[in-house]
């Protein structure tokens, strides 16, 4: 990690400016779901209520931080991007595997790619909100810069991740309200593809990697909610003992077919070895053969935000449904 060195005279008037204006240097995490947490207003210095200029007190699992009650300058450094762009919130900076999403082109194109080990280009981006996972370097830098929010990622699921997010800008009711539709709309596509395919039809996510071929659990994005936790569609038994419980799980071409099931979300990368699907035994599994497999874009379908499960949902009903 390369040390950075700012002159004296600018960490002063970074800290004068921190500390007049309308957000603290706080650093805060994921709101825990033992903490029940929930965002408050505060009067601004002008007396009006805080939707103006000033700030919220957002309790996150490591107490409450002081957030602006109307950010401008967001900056994510993990997974939450789509959270935000989701509720309108503008964004000054973005990871990497955001800007990698061709489905928000439309809302970051122009927008830099950063790093939580570039602290300068960070503070250059002048962001009043940091928002990023609990795995995030120099927590303590950046919450110099500006109230930094880091979330534990499972800790809660993922619609309830949202509504915490929501909080956090907010923006409580709108994310709430989409939740609710969207939660209603998940569950009534799974029933109708039941009464499709059958009650006892399993599906699998598989992804390919690099070199590396995966399968996936309940809850580590790439459609996952969707299918198993709203549509409560089943997974395969081998999928079940290896993956649920860390979400993700490495295996070789050869076993492959042990994990496949009826119906197959294969997603795959630009470059990804996919050798494999020219093998015999690949092509004899059942889901191949009958045209089961619906291959996805691995940058599109890699998170469990807002825009990203509207995609999903939609691929899904085309795929299975033919809607």
């Amino acid at each position: 990690m390369k040390n950075v060195f700012y002159p004296l005279a600018l960490i002063l008037m970074l800290l004068v400016s921190a500390c007049g204006g309308s957000n603290s240097a706080n650093n805060t995490n994921n709101s825990a779901a033992e903490t029940s947490p929930s965002a408050s207003p505060t009067a601004g210095a002008d007396g009006n209520a805080a939707e103006q200029s000033g700030t919220i007190t957002y309790q996150s699992e490591n107490g409450p931080v002081e957030v602006p009650a109307n950010p401008q300058r967001v900056i994510v450094l993990s997974s939450f991007a789509g959270n935000v762009m989701a509720l309108g919130v503008n964004l000054v900076g973005v990871d990497s595997w955001s800007k990698m999403n061709p489905r928000y082109d439309q809302y970051i194109k122009d927008v830099p790619e950063v790093t939580d080990e570039n602290v300068e280009q960070i503070m250059e981006l002048e962001p009043d909100l940091i928002i990023g996972l609990s795995n995030i370097k120099n927590v303590d830098k950046l919450k110099q810069i500006a109230p930094t929010v880091t979330y534990t990622y499972g800790k809660v699921d993922y619609l309830t991740q949202h509504v915490e997010i929501g909080k956090l800008l907010n923006k409580e009711k709108e994310a709430q309200e989409w939740v609710d539709d969207f939660k209603a709309r998940a569950v009534q596509a799974g029933a109708d593809i039941k009464a499709k395919i059958g009650e006892d039809k399993t599906v699998s996510v598989v992804e390919a990697y690099g070199k590396q071929l995966y399968v996936y659990g309940d809850n580590w994005g790439r459609g996952t909610e969707i299918l198993y936790q709203a549509m409560k569609l089943p997974m395969p038994e081998k999928v079940k003992e290896t993956a649920l419980k860390e979400g993700y799980y490495a295996l070789s071409a050869e076993v492959l077919p042990d994990y496949m099931g009826d119906y197959v979300i294969l997603s795959k990368f630009a470059d990804s070895d996919s050798s494999f699907q020219e093998t015999e035994s690949y092509k004899n599994i059942p889901a191949v053969k009958n045209n089961q497999v619906y291959e996805v874009n691995g940058n599109e379908f890699y998170f469990n935000d807002p825009l990203t499960l509207e995609y999903q949902l939609a691929f899904f009903k085309e795929k299975f449904l033919g809607q």
